[in-house]
């Protein structure tokens, strides 16, 4: 797997390795009531396995190009505080979904809005993308609140575009493009 690492203000991203089993099952735990209403996989018994399953076909997207999943640090303590990554690429058109999640205990500090923007220069240069996307359900405000600090264009309201645990939901397309 390529050695990447993208700095930015106090964060640094660097792609999944099983060193991030378990900081990421504590994270995850931790975030439980924040994250779950809108990422099915964080639950109050997301279990290493869990983990280790999912940073392994992280690890094996990323040999093949089919996504770009980073575990986001804290550059100063390398303390895990949670992941971003580029996925459902679009190969013909050169689009990709950017998605990201902080642990709650770092949330309101920046690390998402920083980790985008890092995410979103490796996509346009390093992926050579004209597009990404952000898909936000209408209820997360959080989400929307770092799509639009990271600069991304509020496109519209996709209706019944997001099935979260068995619930259809209405979501707002952000996008960005190379400036």
């Amino acid at each position: 797997m390529e050695k990447v690492q993208l700095a930015g203000k106090d964060i640094t991203l660097c792609p999944y390795e099983l060193k991030h089993v378990e900081p990421q099952v504590i994270a995850g735990r931790e975030s439980v009531a924040e994250i779950s209403p809108w990422m099915s996989w964080c639950h109050d018994k997301y279990s290493a396995e869990e983990s280790r399953n999912w940073i392994e076909s992280c690890m094996k997207e990323w040999e093949v190009g089919t996504a770009y999943q980073f575990a986001i640090t804290d550059s100063r303590e390398d303390s895990f505080l949670g992941g971003c990554g580029l996925n459902k690429i679009n190969e013909i058109d050169k689009v990709a979904n950017l998605g990201y999640w902080v642990r709650s205990s770092r949330v309101k500090q920046g690390i998402a809005t920083t980790a985008t923007a890092l995410l979103a220069q490796f996509g346009f240069r390093k992926l050579k993308l004209n597009r990404i996307e952000i898909l936000v359900a209408i209820e997360n405000k959080a989400s929307q609140g770092v799509a639009v600090k990271a600069g991304a264009m509020r496109e519209g309201i996709l209706r019944n575009r997001l099935l979260l645990h068995g619930k259809i939901h209405d979501a707002v397309m952000f996008s960005l493009i190379p400036k």
